[in-house]
C-alpha cells in the first residue's frame, strides 16, 4: 500500500473511494441485519400465536418444541413452500401445498419495510452514506435468506417438515419480490429509463404510454374479478349458513380449537375469492381427482374434509340459472378493462386504443393465472392431490372474457370523449362560428363597454364630419318663428346581427349623460382608533 505524504512527511487524507468503502461497510451490515430481523419478526409472530394456542389447548399432543417446529413450518408455508404430513391414516406421506394468501402478506410486508428502512438516508451529512439500490437489495435479501435456511433446517425435525426443493425457490421468490418492491418504493417509484444493456428498440417500446395504461386496465379488471368472486363466496356462505355452522361446531368443542379454525378460515378468504373468480369465469376449480365445480354443474363425488368454507360449495348436479348468472362478473371485468384503457389525448387513434385494451385483457389474464396458481395446491395424496383452480385454464378464460367486450367498449368510449373536439374542428372547417359572426362581436363589445362605464374607453374610430358647403347668402326673408328644439338622437347600425341577439341590444344614451360610477360614494365615514389586543 502506497501512502502519499507532504513535504513535512504528513500523510495525506485517504482517497474518497476508500473512505466511502469504509462508510458503506456499516450500512451494508445494517441492511443484512434488517433482512434477518424481518424474517425473525415473522417467525416470532407465528411462534407466539402457536404457543398461545398450544397452552390453551386442553389436549396438547406435543411439547413446546413441537409447537415451535410447527411455527417454523407455518412460516415456510406462508412463502408457498409445501409441507409434508407423515402422520396419516394410510401411512403414505401427504403433501400440504394450499398456501393461505392472507398469510403471505406477513413476510412480504416485513421484507418490504426492511428494504425501505435500508434505503432511507442517515443524517444527511454525506451522500455516500446511502447505499445504491442494488447493494441494498442484495444485502437485505441475503440476511432474510440466511434466516430462511435456518428455519428450513429447524422445521425438518418437526411434525410437518418442509419440502427442501420447494423451500429452495419459494422463499427466495417472495424475498426477492418484496425487497425489490421496497427499494423501488423508497427510490420514489421510478418508471425508467431502462438500463442501456437492454436493446434500444425494446427501451423505446417500453417507454410508450400504452403499456402503463394496459397495466392499469388489467389491474382494474383483475380487481373486479376478485371482488365478484368474493361476492359469490359471501352469497354462498349466507345461502348455506346452516351447513357452515354445523361444520364449524363439529370440528372441535373447545374455544381454543374453534379460534384456530376461525383464524385458518380468515386466512383462506383470499383463496376463496380467487376460487369464486375462477368459478365465474367458467373453468371452476378442482376438488380432487375427478371432481370439478363449474357454473354448468358439479360433477364427481369428492372426499372433502370437514371445513366451514368447503360447506359452502354448490350442490352436486347440473347447474341452475342462478349459477349461470355468475357470468356477469367477467362481463363487468371486461367493461372495466375497456374503460380504463382509454386515454384522454386527442391525438390517439382508434387502433392504438384497441391495442391498449387488448394488452389490458392480456395483463388481466396473466394476473388471474398467477393468483390461481398461488391459491391452489395439494391437500393430500390420491383423491386430494389436485385442489383448487387450474391456473392456465383460469388465465385463458380471463383473457377471452375480458378481450371480447374490452376492445369495442374502449373504441366507443374513445369516440365519445373526442366528440366535442371533432365538432369544434368541423365548425372551424365550415366557418360556422357564431361568436365571430359579423356584427355579433361588435355588439358584445359595445355591451361590455357600456356596462363598464369609463373603465373601458371608446376606441371605435370616429369618422370626421363631412365638410360644410360654401356659404351662400340666402335671400332676405322674414325670420320664421323659432320651433322647439328636438333632442339629438344617435342611431347605431349593426350589420349581420344574429336573430337570437336582437333582444340584447342596448339603447344609446344621450350625449350629455354623465357615466354612472361603479361604486357609490361613501358619506360620513368614521375612522376608529386601533386598539391593542389584550395580552
Amino acid at each position: 500500500m502506497v501512502t502519499q505524504v507532504t513535504e513535512r512527511e504528513t500523510p495525506l487524507p485517504a482517497a474518497p473511494q476508500a473512505a466511502a468503502g469504509r462508510r458503506r461497510s456499516p450500512a451494508a451490515a445494517a441492511c443484512v441485519l434488517g433482512g434477518a430481523v424481518a424474517a425473525g419478526l415473522g417467525l416470532g409472530f407465528l411462534a407466539v400465536l402457536v404457543i398461545v394456542l398450544w397452552i390453551s389447548s386442553p389436549y396438547p399432543d406435543s411439547g413446546p418444541g413441537g409447537a415451535l417446529h410447527l411455527a417454523a413450518g407455518l412460516w415456510l408455508l406462508a412463502h408457498g413452500t409445501e409441507l409434508v404430513r407423515y402422520e396419516t391414516l394410510s401411512g403414505v406421506p401427504a403433501p400440504v401445498g394450499v398456501t393461505p394468501l392472507l398469510l403471505v402478506a406477513l413476510p412480504a410486508l416485513l421484507m418490504r419495510r426492511a428494504a425501505r428502512l435500508g434505503s432511507a438516508p442517515g443524517d444527511g451529512a454525506d451522500a455516500d452514506e446511502v447505499l445504491p439500490a442494488s447493494a441494498i437489495f442484495s444485502a437485505v435479501t441475503c440476511g432474510y435468506l440466511c434466516v430462511g435456511a435456518l428455519a428450513t433446517v429447524y422445521a425438518a425435525t418437526g411434525p410437518m417438515p418442509a419440502d427442501p426443493l420447494s423451500a429452495a425457490w419459494h422463499v427466495p421468490l417472495v424475498a426477492v419480490l418484496a425487497a425489490a418492491g421496497g427499494v423501488w418504493s423508497a427510490k420514489g417509484r421510478p418508471v425508467g429509463p431502462l438500463p442501456h444493456r437492454i436493446p434500444a428498440a425494446l427501451r423505446r417500446a417500453a417507454a410508450r404510454p400504452r403499456y402503463a395504461l394496459a397495466l392499469r386496465a388489467g389491474a382494474a379488471g383483475a380487481l373486479v374479478l376478485l371482488g365478484g368472486g368474493a361476492l359469490i363466496v359471501g352469497a354462498s356462505l349466507a345461502w348455506h349458513a346452516a351447513e357452515v355452522q354445523a361444520s364449524f361446531l363439529a370440528l372441535t368443542g373447545v374455544w381454543s380449537g374453534r379460534f384456530a379454525v376461525l383464524l385458518l378460515a380468515v386466512a383462506l378468504l383470499p383463496n376463496a375469492a380467487v376460487w369464486g373468480a375462477a368459478y365465474a369465469l367458467g373453468p371452476g376449480f378442482a376438488l380432487g381427482a375427478g371432481a370439478t365445480a363449474t357454473p354448468l354443474g358439479f360433477t364427481g363425488s369428492p372426499a372433502l374434509p370437514r371445513f366451514p368454507l368447503l360447506a359452502a360449495l354448490p350442490s352436486e348436479g347440473p347447474g341452475t340459472l342462478l349459477t349461470c348468472a355468475t357470468a356477469g362478473v367477467p362481463v363487468l371485468a371486461g367493461l372495466a378493462v375497456g374503460w380504463f384503457a382509454v386515454r384522454r389525448a386527442r391525438e390517439v387513434s382508434y387502433g392504438e386504443t384497441a391495442l391498449t385494451a387488448a394488452l389490458g385483457a392480456l395483463v388481466c389474464g396473466l394476473l388471474l393465472a398467477g393468483l390461481a396458481a398461488a391459491a391452489s395446491g395439494p391437500l393430500g395424496s390420491r383423491d386430494l392431490a389436485g385442489f383448487g383452480p387450474v391456473w392456465w385454464a383460469t388465465g385463458a378464460a380471463a383473457l377471452a372474457w375480458t378481450l371480447v367486450p374490452a376492445v369495442p367498449v374502449a373504441v366507443a368510449v374513445h369516440s365519445w370523449r373526442t366528440r366535442p373536439a371533432r365538432q369544434a374542428d368541423g365548425l372551424a372547417a365550415d366557418g360556422d362560428d357564431e361568436w365571430h359572426d359579423s356584427g355579433v362581436r361588435e355588439l358584445r363589445w359595445e355591451a361590455l363597454r357600456r356596462a363598464a362605464g369609463t373603465l373601458v374607453p371608446d376606441l371605435t374610430p370616429q369618422e370626421p364630419p363631412p365638410a360644410a358647403p360654401p356659404a351662400v347668402e340666402p335671400p332676405a326673408v322674414e325670420p320664421a318663428p323659432a320651433a322647439a328644439p328636438k333632442p339629438a338622437r344617435r342611431l347605431t347600425v349593426v350589420t349581420g346581427l344574429h336573430p337570437g341577439l336582437a333582444a340584447a341590444a342596448i339603447p344609446a344614451k344621450p350625449a350629455d349623460a354623465q357615466p354612472r360610477p361603479l361604486v357609490p360614494p361613501v358619506a360620513g365615514a368614521r375612522v376608529l382608533p386601533r386598539r391593542k389586543p389584550p395580552a
